[in-house]
Formats: C-alpha cells, sequence, structure tokens
C-alpha cells in the first residue's frame, strides 16, 4: 500500500506539472509543454513551411492582412504572443494556425471574400486555435503525457522536425474535429467583437465555404475526382448549424454605427490579387533547358550558371550547390545499380527510389565521403539519358540540423526534376481579379464568355460575388471579374 501510495502521489505531481492554466479556456490544460517551447516549435516551423512554400508578393496587401490580424490579436486571451501573418501563394481556398501565433490565409481564399470583416472572421477563427492550445492539447491527448517533443510528432509523425511535406496532413491543416474548430469559432467570434468586427461575418465565411464546398462536389462527381476542403469549417458546421449561431451570439452584438465591415476598403486593397495559378510567382527559380528538354526547381535566390559539362546552381552565400550532369542510359539497367555504378559504391545509405512525372530515378548518400563528395546522389532516366544530380555542402558541418535542412533542399530540388512543358517556355498570362461596376445588362453568364478561366467560368464568377448558384447583380453594384 506505501508503494502504491508514492506512485498515485508520483502521478499526481507529474499531472500538475504538466498543467498550465488557458487564459483562453480559463480552465487548467494538461500539456506538458511550455510556452515558450510551443512559440520556438512554432517559429522552427514556420520556417521550414516558409522555406518550401512561396508566399505570396505583394507587400500591400500582406501589410493589410497583418494589421488586420493585429488588431483582432491585441483583442485575444492571449496578446502578449507575437503574431505573424502571411499569406501563402496558392489558389486552393484555405487558412491555418501553427502554434506560438503563426497565422496563414492562402490567396485563394482572399479572392472570394467580400470584406475586412469576412477577412477578421477567418484570422480570428485561427487564433482561437492558437489561444486554445489545440495543436498541443491535441497531439498531447493523442500521445500520451509521456512524450516530450510533441509538436515535433505534429510536422513529421517522427520524433524529428524536417518533412515539412508532411505537415499538410496534419490536423493544423485539416482540422482538429468538431468541438475544438466550434471551440475556435467562440473565441474568434468574441475577439472580433473586441476588436469592432461583427461577429456575424463569420456566418457569412461559412456560408461561402459552403458554396465552394458544393461546387467541388459537384465537379467532383462530374470528373470522377476525390473534391477538396477547406480545412476544419466544412467538416464541422452544416450551413445553417446552430451551435455556431449560438457562439457567434453570445459574442455579442454591436450598435449598427460601431460595427467595422469595410467593403469598400477591402475591395480597393485585393484590386488586382492574383486568381488561380500564380506560375511565374511560384516556380520563379525554375531552371529550363529547351534543347534537352529537362526542367528542374533551384532553391529560391540561387544562381544558376548553364557550363560546359554541368548545370550548377549556387546559394546566394555559397554555402550549397547542386550539379546535374548528363550521360548516356546504360540500356535497361535499374536506377539503382546505375547510381551505385556512377560512384563505384556497392550500396548507398537513406536511398529510396524515385517516380516523378512517369520518369523513374534513384537518391541516397554515398557511405564514405571526403571534403569533395556530394551529400546527397541521385539519378533520373528520361528517354536515352540518364540525369545525375548532386547536392553539396560547401564546407563540412557537424551541425546535424544544418545538414538535414541542406538535404531537404537537394531532395526538393531533384524532385521537382521534369519533363519540359509548353507553359515551360511560352510564360501562362496570369489572371487577376478586378473590380467593375455592373450594368442593366450585366449577367453572369454573358461576362463568363468574355473570360478565359475554364469551362467552369459562370460558376467561378458566382462564387467569386457570392451569387451561387443564382442571382444576378443589380445595376451600380460593384461585381468582381477577372482579367
Amino acid at each position: 500500500m506505501h508503494t502504491l501510495n508514492k506512485i498515485v502521489a508520483a502521478i499526481l505531481l507529474t499531472t500538475a506539472a504538466g498543467c498550465a492554466f488557458n487564459p483562453a479556456t480559463n480552465r487548467p490544460d494538461l500539456v506538458l509543454m511550455s510556452e515558450e517551447k510551443e512559440i520556438r516549435i512554432g517559429r522552427e516551423m514556420h520556417e521550414k513551411l516558409t522555406a518550401s512554400t512561396p508566399v505570396y508578393n505583394d507587400p500591400i496587401l500582406n501589410a493589410y492582412v497583418e494589421h488586420v490580424g493585429q488588431k483582432i490579436a491585441k483583442a485575444s486571451d492571449r496578446p502578449e504572443l507575437t503574431y505573424h501573418f502571411t499569406i501563402i501563394d496558392s489558389q486552393d481556398i484555405n487558412a491555418f494556425a501553427l502554434p506560438g501565433g503563426y497565422v496563414y490565409i492562402n490567396r485563394g481564399l482572399l479572392t472570394y471574400l467580400q470584406s475586412e470583416a469576412e477577412m477578421a472572421a477567418v484570422l480570428a477563427h485561427e487564433i482561437g486555435h492558437i489561444t486554445a492550445r489545440h495543436a498541443v492539447r491535441q497531439k498531447t491527448a493523442a500521445t500520451g503525457a509521456g512524450v516530450a517533443s510533441v509538436l515535433s510528432v505534429l510536422v513529421t509523425g517522427s520524433g524529428v522536425v524536417g518533412d515539412v511535406a508532411n505537415l499538410w496532413s496534419t490536423a493544423a491543416v485539416k482540422g482538429y474535429g468538431r468541438d475544438m474548430e466550434l471551440e475556435a469559432d467562440r473565441f474568434g467570434a468574441q475577439y472580433m467583437y473586441n476588436a469592432g468586427y461583427d461577429p456575424q461575418s463569420m456566418i457569412n465565411v461559412i456560408a461561402l465555404l459552403k458554396d465552394q464546398e458544393t461546387f467541388a462536389r459537384r465537379r467532383a462527381r462530374v470528373e470522377g475526382k476525390k473534391q477538396q476542403t477547406y480545412h476544419g469549417v466544412f467538416s464541422s458546421h452544416p450551413r445553417n448549424d446552430i451551435r455556431l449561431r449560438e457562439v457567434v451570439e453570445a459574442a455579442g452584438e454591436l450598435p449598427e454605427d460601431k460595427k467595422i465591415t469595410k467593403v469598400e476598403y477591402y475591395r480597393e486593397k485585393t484590386e488586382g490579387i492574383v486568381y488561380g495559378q500564380n506560375a511565374q510567382e511560384s516556380e520563379k527559380n525554375r531552371f529550363n533547358h529547351q534543347s534537352l528538354g529537362f526542367s528542374l526547381l533551384f532553391p529560391e535566390g540561387w544562381n544558376v550558371e548553364n557550363q560546359r559539362s554541368a548545370i550548377v546552381g549556387t546559394a546566394p552565400d555559397n554555402s550549397a550547390s547542386i550539379t546535374i550532369k548528363v550521360a548516356k542510359r546504360d540500356g535497361n539497367q535499374p536506377a539503382d545499380m546505375a547510381l551505385r555504378g556512377v560512384y563505384d559504391v556497392r550500396s548507398l545509405e537513406q536511398d529510396e527510389a524515385l517516380q516523378q512525372y512517369r520518369l523513374e530515378g534513384h537518391t541516397g548518400k554515398l557511405p564514405e565521403r571526403n571534403a569533395e563528395s556530394p551529400d546527397r546522389v541521385a539519378v533520373l532516366f528520361y528517354g536515352s539519358r540518364q540525369y545525375i544530380l548532386e547536392g553539396k555542402i560547401a564546407k563540412p558541418t557537424d551541425d546535424e540540423k544544418a545538414v538535414a535542412a541542406y538535404d531537404d533542399l537537394f531532395l526538393t530540388s531533384i524532385r521537382s526534376f521534369r519533363p519540359l512543358r509548353k507553359t515551360d517556355v511560352v510564360k501562362p498570362d496570369i489572371k487577376r481579379v478586378r473590380y467593375v461596376q455592373a450594368n442593366e445588362k450585366t449577367t453572369f453568364s454573358s461576362l463568363a464568355r468574355h473570360m478565359e478561366i475554364g469551362e467552369y467560368a459562370e460558376e467561378q464568377l458566382r462564387l467569386l460575388n457570392g451569387y451561387y448558384p443564382r442571382g444576378e447583380p443589380k445595376p451600380g453594384e460593384w461585381i468582381k471579374i477577372v482579367q
């Protein structure tokens, strides 16, 4: 019995040590992570995400999102955190948050919102996830109290903070489940009210996202594809969700003359935002070799030189390089054997087969390396040729995190190697959202006939303007078109 009492006491002490009072929920959290560590891991995740994901390059729009986001953050339950707001250069309709104060909204979602208040609703919802520590709470519950590095699992599914690609399949992007999503809505609605924004705008956002979901479902059914969804909101709320309306109403109702909506101001700030694919911005460091017919994406900011015997990309500080060499393929020799033959080794470390863009290849690390050896090697078969790619750190280092970060860059470039496309040679015309005033003859079908935005042009115009699936603009009304 004495031993049992000691065990119980130890459990209680451990539990108490793991509890931190959450100002948003007004209750203690059983979370084995300090706020300092939460911020540090969030910062590491942010650095990895922005290193591999294009950020939208529009200083005015970025400053606008930052301004609105900071206004809501100051009205939240954790105003002492340093918050960061980033526009991801993606046409996907999404927004998400990482722990420690990092909020992201996709360019694609911004094109479909109609006012500053609606943008504030999206940012407030994501801030609600941060203040409630949903990332930490969910992963702690899922992995148990003994896990020392909770959020490293959130990023990679393992104990190593590294593979940012796996981040997109985590709860941070896909959603935290109905209860936590509703909790984020409740906090978000309250923060909107505190900052002077009409909490009812959150209902408007749900409505437009549901229209997107309906259209995506119909399109997926016609095309026989799997539909994509916005992260937690689609799965957690029906259009007329009573629970959502209750938490929005509980936030309070502002006097009409005190509600911040800013439709016109939002229109001014989003005029000219890129619509759809932004290939020129997203792949501005892609190298295209027209005579050999291949394309490869180098890390952003690297200098690329087409030398006589190789193509060499070099980091701005000369800390690393990626080299591409070309040789004749040796018959039907497997890729792993071909790669070992190039470097005359029996085996490779951390090796794996490559299957990309209908090309076969292999990659790995040499078992014995010297100062002149590459740190990552790969071979890819394309036609009668084999392309040898080498990633090399200029100065050998024992810093494992630095080595892993460089290896991520090398692998990203290796996996971007593909046959040259027609659109790589002739850059696509970038489409942008413009605002015009409707007249008596304006209909979405007539507008759609003059816009080259695909076979669903009318549906997209309706979604952009909040008229899906039916209805027409009124004379004098400002509407979005794509040019």
